[in-house]
């Protein structure tokens, strides 16, 4: 009679773990250098933080072997496409009026976007991750801007450029360079330049999708030669991301994705992030974990009285909805944008956020 009821509580105590929840993975994309490094890890591992994305310097090597030592998965978050350093701006995006994303970017300064039909641009990045692959303690390469430049900008976004973008238009439309159209060309037997409205053409945008997918999935080839991982934050969806940027990233061959989740830029509240991460987790079919990534307001208390939506996002009261929905839709875990915008309030709703999940 002993040995049953040892065998009953034996068999219970496994199936009370068995059904135990995975800790919620917690990432963060960052910054950090060999003077800040320690203290910054030091803080975000006693929160909760399990793994960081932090941009790429010269310093990679030295910062990545000090994350390891406090247990954080290290990403090398990179500028894929926006790139403004190359002294050829025959490497760069050309727009349907003609104009160079070098020399006239779209919307701010900063947005020159290479092409990615170009071999040359092909190399050059794979030669570049291919020297962060090299590192031993980098674990993932992680691409962000693998993509075009916004054909429609995000609705939060329309007012602080004064612009409606309720179609594609001819300044922010990439690429329509020699290179490319001559491909789509080849591909279709289209000439692009001859329609009388290229936005129109299911082809044509089929062409750029296709295009910053043959490229990621070429580089992901590579780097996974190399014993190491990739992922990459990309824009929510992917239906949305493809509407805004040409990213059809769920047939990117990554390990893990990171959708940027930013639910102020699309005028939506918290409660969005649950039907976002839906389609989000359903895209990729459970081939790879899926990481939601929170957009943080840094000065809370005054949300209200800033007008600039780069300045909103998530309140301490909306941390739980937007994580308990991400979680509820499949994702993996979250990630933070950024944990310099986190109040102490942030971290104490966060913290009772993945305590409270069941």
């Amino acid at each position: 009679m002993k040995s049953i009821s040892f065998f009953v509580f034996i068999f219970c105590m496994f199936v009370s773990c068995s059904q135990s929840p995975d800790p919620v993975k917690i990432y963060a994309w960052t910054g950090a250098n060999p003077e800040n490094a320690n203290e910054l890890f030091t803080q975000l591992k006693s929160r909760g933080v399990t793994g960081v994305c932090c941009r790429d310097n010269s310093d990679n090597a030295e910062v990545a072997r000090i994350a390891h030592a406090h247990g954080l998965e290290y990403h090398v978050w990179t500028r894929a496409l926006c790139d403004g350093s190359f002294g050829d701006s025959t490497l760069y995006a050309v727009n349907r009026n003609g104009q160079s994303a070098y020399s006239k970017p779209a919307f701010v300064g900063y947005y020159k976007f290479l092409c990615p039909q170009k071999e040359e641009v092909f190399q050059y990045l794979n030669e570049r991750y291919a020297a962060i692959a090299d590192i031993p303690d980098v674990d993932f390469i992680h691409l962000d801007y693998i993509r075009f430049p916004d054909v429609i900008l995000a609705r939060g976004l329309w007012d602080k450029y004064g612009l409606v973008m309720d179609e594609e238009y001819a300044p922010a439309d990439y690429c329509y360079c020699d290179q490319c159209v001559a491909a789509f060309k080849t591909a279709s037997g289209i000439d692009v330049k001859s329609l009388e409205d290229p936005s129109k053409s299911e082809e044509w945008k089929q062409f750029r999708y296709n295009q910053i997918t043959t490229l990621v999935n070429r580089l992901a080839a590579n780097i996974h030669a190399k014993g190491k991982k990739i992922s990459a934050a990309v824009f929510p969806g992917p239906t949305l991301a493809k509407k805004l940027v040409r990213q059809e990233w769920h047939k990117w061959d990554l390990d893990a994705v990171f959708p940027m989740n930013y639910n102020d830029f699309y005028l939506e509240g918290a409660d969005w992030l649950e039907g976002i991460c839906r389609e989000e987790t359903a895209a990729v079919n459970g081939k790879i974990p899926v990481y939601s990534g929170l957009f943080i307001c840094p000065d809370w208390k005054h949300k209200a009285e800033h007008l600039d939506p780069e300045h909103h996002g998530l309140l301490p009261s909306e941390m739980e909805e937007a994580i308990h929905g991400s979680l509820r839709s499949g994702a993996s875990g979250i990630c933070l944008f950024t944990p310099g915008r986190m109040s102490e309030e942030h971290w104490q709703a966060l913290d009772a956020a993945v305590k409270s999940i069941k």
